[in-house]
């Protein structure tokens, strides 16, 4: 959702006229993918961390436009809420000391960002999947951050439900049930999306070994419990975001827009793009010039259709083009070294997946994957997964039997020794001891009771010590 726009209220003529370029740039992107055009490369990996800026209290503070601004770094950009930001960092070939080299580089932000939220605000980043003390009454357009993309995205939602409030229903270990009337919703969750750079060759079976991995990956990352007090899923954020953007009515009934997907790839990720065009109404029809080859109609469109494993288009230096998977089932948190161990334990499988003699795809439907992926945001590790071959397996024991490849993934793409073994180690200790960063927070609750404030501030200061989850204490 980066890319900014100039507009936010539209003509049906600004809709005809997108819709003309977006044909028009599809149609050239199948030539593309038909030449095989694109950029050939080793593996490039990339991520994002959104995160929350929290006061002394543990409260969310809606003004990262001070923040920002102090900050003044191109890594640091604003999220949909005022009290939320993105970090990123530059991407790096997946080889060597790829992993712990962007960790470093994080640290340096996140250090940053901390000088800079204590000095100007006179309070801190934190990153966790949902701020257990956020208030629905600060969900509001008042804490919608600036950028007009943001505001021409809650006009559009709202027009397609024709007015009707958005109606957020989890049944977890406890019911919420609330409405609402924009988009803020959303901004409750926040993540960490994984970035995968792939030639074109290896596009299709990384697409789906993502697809495939969505499961154990959120079983085994699990950071947000908790909404507005209620107990709910193991990884709430998934169910929030889904029905925070719906464009959903008793009378109208599209695809969703924040989805799982319809089905693996078959040929190549062209398919995505085409469903994009025939399947999704445009949201923000913004006119970005007549640059066909830039696909810039085309990249807008599909930044309005969140798969939870998102195709991408992008440039090289040179201009020439290139395929990104964007990884987006992870919550953020619940510490920097966490989060690159879980890139691991995700770099590794991909690669082994992508390299097996047997597309996995093959072995288990694409209806299974789904499954598995609600059973894991629902349950986390306490869910049951149905894997190869129809084979029901905990996710326990599932990742038990993925860590391997995952290490023999990371071998093939001649990842540093030291790096391999930190980073899947730190997740084989959080497997045996079975804490998670949703586990903690339970177990802290079920000690402490339900008081979100001591509970954010004791995450906010295990996060500081920088410990993995998996030695945190309760």
């Amino acid at each position: 959702m980066g890319q900014e726009i100039a507009h936010s209220h539209f003509r049906k003529h600004d809709f005809m006229e997108f819709d003309q370029r977006l044909r028009k740039e599809t149609a050239l992107l199948g030539d593309v993918f038909r030449d095989r055009a694109f950029g050939e490369t080793h593996p490039v990996a990339g991520f994002e961390v959104e995160a929350w800026l929290v006061d002394r209290n543990g409260l969310a503070i809606p003004d990262n436009p001070r923040f920002l601004d102090a900050v003044h770094s191109d890594l640091v950009t604003p999220e949909l809420a005022r009290f939320n930001v993105e970090l990123n960092g530059m991407p790096l070939a997946l080889a060597g000391k790829a992993l712990s080299e962007m960790q470093n580089e994080l640290e340096c932000t996140w250090t940053r960002c901390q000088q800079v939220a204590w000095q100007e605000l006179d309070g801190c980043l934190l990153a966790i999947g949902i701020l257990p003390t956020v208030r629905e009454q600060s969900l509001v357009l008042e804490n919608m951050s600036t950028m007009t993309r943001y505001r021409a995205l809650n006009e559009s939602v709202r027009r397609m439900r024709k007015g009707e409030p958005i109606k957020l229903e989890i049944q977890g270990r406890e019911l919420l049930r609330t409405w609402h009337e924009d988009v803020m919703l959303e901004s409750a969750a926040t993540s960490y999306q994984l970035h995968l750079q792939v030639p074109q060759n290896q596009a299709l079976r990384a697409y789906n070994a993502a697809i495939i991995l969505s499961a154990p990956m959120v079983a085994i990352s699990a950071n947000s419990p908790y909404l507005f007090a209620h107990d709910l899923w193991d990884e709430t954020r998934i169910p929030v975001f889904e029905q925070a953007v719906s464009v959903n009515t008793e009378d109208y009934a599209p695809r969703q827009r924040v989805t799982f997907g319809s089905g693996y790839a078959n040929n190549s990720l062209f398919e995505c793009f085409e469903e994009n065009l025939a399947e999704y109404p445009i949201l923000l029809p913004e006119h970005l010039g007549d640059n066909t080859g830039e696909f810039r109609h085309l990249r807008l469109h599909n930044g309005t259709v969140w798969r939870w494993n998102r195709p991408l288009i992008g440039f090289d230096r040179e201009g020439v083009p290139h395929l990104r998977i964007e990884h987006r089932v992870m919550a953020a948190g619940p510490t920097i070294v966490d989060m690159f161990a879980n890139a691991a334990l995700f770099y590794g499988l991909a690669q082994s997946f992508m390299t097996m003699p047997a597309p996995p795809e093959s072995r288990i439907p694409f209806s299974h994957a789904r499954t598995n992926f609600y059973r894991a945001a629902r349950d986390g590790l306490d869910s049951r997964l149905r894997w190869f071959d129809g084979h029901e397996i905990s996710a326990p024991e599932l990742l038990r039997a993925l860590i391997p490849l995952a290490r023999e993934g990371m071998h093939q793409l001649d990842m540093d020794h030291a790096d391999i073994e930190l980073y899947l180690g730190i997740i084989e200790d959080r497997l045996a001891t079975g804490q998670n960063g949703c586990a903690w927070q339970r177990q802290y609750v079920s000690r402490h009771g339900l008081d979100m404030a001591a509970l954010t501030l004791a995450y906010m200061e295990r996060q500081k010590q920088g410990s993995p989850v998996h030695e945190w204490t309760i």
